[in-house]
């Protein structure tokens, strides 16, 4: 039967399966609301899907549960960087944020370094929490190599996924993130365990070859969206995410990982804007000239990215998330065993 929860409910039961395996407060306690964030929005390919992809990395000792990240001196005041000391991002990013939003003002713009991570989550609740605070964001990372270039045969870039935020004052942000491969690789292992095939030009196989077949897929490469475009700006991020920043590429990441089924250790970028400071000594409210772009948009009977995403949000604060019978049988399981319950 499946098992209604609110999303405080929910959340408590995650943070208790992540200190159960040996993680710190301020470690389960930030991956908790992102994963939460992930379910109570509808997205399941980062909702508590991802618990086990945690838990496998921390038992494997790739990630440290008991991490506690350190801002850092920085050469410029324009740039923040903290140190994940190895843990996972999302701590990380939360001690940064204050002062990331704070330098925004004060110079227009500003930037967030996260080195020596683990990142499995989406990026927008990243672009989320900067633009609460009436700054628009720009944030990416790179992944593991898993995507092959435009013309490729083989697995070299990752997902690198990136995301944008503007906010609107009153109402929720307009927001985008998606992978710069064709789809997030939880897509393509979600489609794996349902037995589904994959639709055409999503991945190609080991051979190079396309394929519909998951499996193949995940021993293959996926494809970056919209072929030479995609792999671009897959290249930039690895630039910008990671070489700029003095962390890993994807290639250089699934060297130290050596397997594809851990989450990635790599880097971070968090870019925050001022539009009021960008906009001073200019004609017009920024934020009202913006509303007159997105009015048109959806006048035209467009949708705005996110709304759905908004919309379960909506839904689920209302009436709770509900979970499968097997999920909750998995929460179950995760917190009676912790770590012993994954491979």
């Amino acid at each position: 039967m499946s098992q209604t929860l609110s999303i405080p409910a929910l959340q408590a039961r995650v943070e208790a399966i992540l200190m159960r395996a040996g993680m710190n407060d301020q470690q389960s306690s930030a991956l908790a609301r992102v994963i939460t964030a992930g379910e109570r929005d509808g997205c399941k390919s980062h909702g508590i899907y991802r618990i086990e992809g945690s838990l496998r990395t921390l038992k494997a000792g790739k990630v440290r549960g008991d991490a506690r990240p350190e801002i850092l001196p920085s050469v410029s005041r324009g740039i923040v960087r903290v140190d994940a000391r190895g843990g996972f991002s999302n701590p990380a990013f939360e001690i940064g944020l204050p002062l990331l939003a704070e330098r925004a003002r004060d110079l227009g713009l500003a930037a967030l370094v996260v080195n020596d991570c683990t990142h499995f989550a989406a990026l927008w609740p990243e672009v989320e929490a900067v633009t609460d605070r009436g700054l628009a964001a720009l944030v990416m990372c790179p992944s593991y190599a898993s995507v092959a270039p435009a013309g490729g045969k083989s697995p070299l870039l990752g997902t690198n996924p990136i995301a944008f935020g503007w906010p609107r004052p009153g109402r929720p942000p307009y927001v985008f993130d998606f992978a710069t491969s064709v789809v997030a690789r939880g897509e393509i292992e979600l489609h794996r365990r349902a037995g589904r095939a994959l639709p055409e030009g999503w991945a190609i196989d080991d051979a190079g070859q396309p394929t519909t077949d998951p499996a193949a897929a995940l021993a293959g490469a996926m494809l970056p969206f919209g072929g030479h475009k995609g792999s671009a700006i897959g290249t930039m991020i690895e630039l910008l995410a990671g070489v700029m920043i003095g962390d890993l590429t994807s290639p250089e990441v699934l060297d130290v990982l050596g397997t594809t089924t851990l989450a990635p250790m790599h880097g971070e970028l968090i870019l925050a804007l001022s539009p009021a400071a960008f906009a001073a000594g200019r004609e017009g409210d920024p934020f009202a000239r913006a509303e007159r772009l997105f009015e048109a948009i959806k006048g035209q009977g467009a949708r705005l990215p996110s709304e759905r995403r908004f919309a379960a949000r909506a839904r689920a604060l209302s009436d709770g998330v509900t979970l499968t019978d097997a999920e909750a049988k998995q929460l179950d399981r995760l917190l009676a065993h912790g770590l012993d319950a994954v491979d």
